[in-house]
C-alpha cells in the first residue's frame, strides 16, 4: 500500500509538471507577436514593413503593409486570415519580391486575434464591416482579396466590386462544417484556462460559425467581384464541399475554381508557390 501511495504521488507530481510545461509552451507559441517582433523578422528581408493601427468599433486593428505610401499605379492586394491565425500567417507573401513588385500589399488582425484585442471575436457582419473600412480607403476596383479559410466568407461578404476575390479553401457552407471534439477543451471550464487566449477566440469563433454563416450562405452570389477559389481535394478541416457551394451561386464567367490535387488545408503555407504564381495572374490581369 506504501508502495503504491508513493507511486501515485511521484505519477501526480509528474503530471503536474508536464502539465504545467505544456500550457507555458501552448500560450508562448499561440501569443499573438508584438510590433518589435513583426519588424525583427522582416529584418533580413529585402522587404520593408510598416505597421499602422485602425481605430474600429472601439479596437484598434494592426495593418502590416509593404510600403509606407500606397504606390497608385499598382494594385493592392489584401490578405483576410482564418481561425486561428493572425496577419503573420501571410508573412512569406509579405516577403515576397515578385509580388511586392506588382502590388501594394496588407495583411491585417482581424478582431481577437490581435495583440491589444486577443480574444474578444465578433460577427462576420461586424467583420465584413471591418473590411470595407480598410479596402474603401484604398480604392476598391484595383483591390484583390484573399480570403483563407474563415476569412473566406469576410471577404465573400464584402459587396464591392474588387479587381478579384480569391478564396483560397473557404468555409462559406454551414452544411459540411465539421465540428471537432478538441472543441470541448473549450466548452469544459476546468480545461478552458490552459488554452491560450487566441486559441480560446478560435474556439468561440467555431462555435458561433455555422449559425453565422446561415445568415449569409444564400447571399454569396450576389457579390459583384469575380470570384476564384483555391482548394485542396484532401481538405478535411474545410471540406471542398464549400468552394462546390458557391460555385452553384455563380454563372461561369464569374467564378472559377481550382482544385489542387493532394492538397490539404494548409494549402497557403504547403502549396505556397502555387498560390503566388495564381496571385500574380490575377494581379496582372
Amino acid at each position: 500500500m506504501r508502495f503504491l501511495k508513493k507511486l501515485f504521488k511521484i505519477l501526480g507530481i509528474i503530471f503536474l509538471i508536464l502539465l504545467v510545461s505544456f500550457t507555458i509552451l501552448i500560450n508562448v507559441f499561440f501569443k499573438p507577436k508584438s510590433d518589435q517582433t513583426i519588424q525583427e523578422s522582416f529584418n533580413e528581408s529585402n522587404i520593408k514593413v510598416y505597421i499602422d493601427y485602425k481605430k474600429f468599433e472601439g479596437n484598434r486593428t494592426r495593418i502590416i503593409s509593404t510600403r509606407k505610401e500606397v504606390d497608385t499605379s499598382l494594385p493592392n492586394l489584401i490578405f483576410v486570415h482564418g481561425s486561428p491565425g493572425s496577419a503573420m500567417d501571410y508573412e512569406k507573401y509579405l516577403k515576397d519580391d515578385e509580388l511586392h513588385k506588382r502590388a501594394n500589399i496588407f495583411a491585417y488582425d482581424r478582431t481577437g486575434y490581435g495583440e491589444e484585442n486577443v480574444g474578444e471575436i465578433t460577427t462576420i457582419a461586424t467583420e465584413i464591416e471591418l473590411l470595407n473600412s480598410i479596402t474603401d480607403s484604398l480604392g476598391v476596383s484595383k483591390t484583390v482579396l484573399v480570403g483563407y479559410s474563415y476569412g473566406g466568407p469576410i471577404a465573400l461578404g464584402s459587396k464591392r466590386l474588387y479587381k478579384k476575390i480569391v478564396l483560397p479553401a473557404p468555409a462559406v457552407y454551414s452544411e459540411v462544417e465539421p465540428m471537432f471534439w478538441a472543441l470541448n477543451f473549450y466548452k469544459w471550464r476546468v480545461t478552458r484556462w490552459l488554452m491560450p487566449k487566441l486559441l480560446q477566440a478560435a474556439s468561440k469563433e467555431k462555435l458561433q460559425h455555422q449559425e453565422d454563416l446561415r445568415k449569409h450562405q444564400e447571399d454569396w452570389g450576389n457579390n459583384l467581384s469575380e470570384v476564384y477559389a483555391i482548394h485542396g481535394n484532401k481538405d478535411w478541416i474545410v471540406p471542398i464541399g464549400n468552394s462546390e457551394f458557391i460555385e452553384k451561386q455563380f454563372n461561369d464567367e464569374c467564378f472559377e475554381i481550382l482544385v489542387l490535387e493532394e492538397a490539404g488545408h494548409d494549402l497557403i503555407w504547403s502549396r505556397y508557390e502555387e498560390i503566388k504564381n495564381e496571385l500574380i495572374k490575377v494581379l496582372e490581369e
